[in-house]
């Protein structure tokens, strides 16, 4: 089993690009697991996403907290399936959400702890666009879903995902351009 990570701030094009992967490894007869952050099926996962919309320091360290347990269950839960690949939506970068300087904390507990992968892929993507493409999609917005609150988790995740093993890709691009850049770096074909 290899594990694939896509990351980035909201509006990045994680899903896009996470569903497009798959599509693509099960073209080539290769059996795989898509996992997203925060997830429905469980009840870490659920609170996580139920705290994205409340305003407040409690909430927001809350949010970050039953996230990070619901990415740990996945891990648990999922990295022992049989499959040739698990992809995973949301792994590390959701420590960025945190306040300074706890997400720094944060997430060099987690990458201690969580398995590390070849294949981490950060999505880059500027504030101003992460902002126009949740304007264009969504009728609810999450708490860090404005734009200052985008400026703020950007520079932050950018700083993490500066250290290996990412692999920092340009989201402003065309999600094509972008899936194209992920297949050459995944080598299987």
């Amino acid at each position: 089993m290899e594990l694939v990570v896509i990351d980035g701030i909201d509006a990045s094009g994680k899903s896009t690009q996470a569903e497009m992967l798959v599509g693509y490894l099960h073209g080539l007869g290769k059996t795989s697991l898509l996992r997203t952050h925060p997830s429905d099926d469980n009840f870490f996962g659920v609170r996580s996403r139920e705290y994205l919309y409340i305003e407040g320091r409690k909430a927001h360290i809350a949010a970050a907290l039953f996230y990070m347990v619901d990415v740990i269950r996945s891990v648990v839960l999922y990295s022992w399936r049989r499959v040739d690949y698990v992809v995973f939506v949301r792994y590390l970068m959701g420590t960025a959400y945190l306040p300074n300087p706890l997400h720094k904390l944060g997430y060099h507990f987690f990458a201690r702890i969580m398995p590390k992968s070849r294949r981490m892929f950060y999505l880059n993507v500027s504030p101003g666009e992460a902002f126009r493409r949740i304007a264009a999609s969504r009728e609810r917005r999450e708490r860090f879903e404005k734009p200052s609150e985008l400026v703020k988790i950007s520079r932050k995740a950018l700083e993490l995902a500066r250290q290996k093993p990412w692999v920092v890709l340009d989201g402003d691009r065309d999600a094509g351009v972008v899936h194209e850049e992920i297949k050459g770096l995944m080598r299987l074909a």
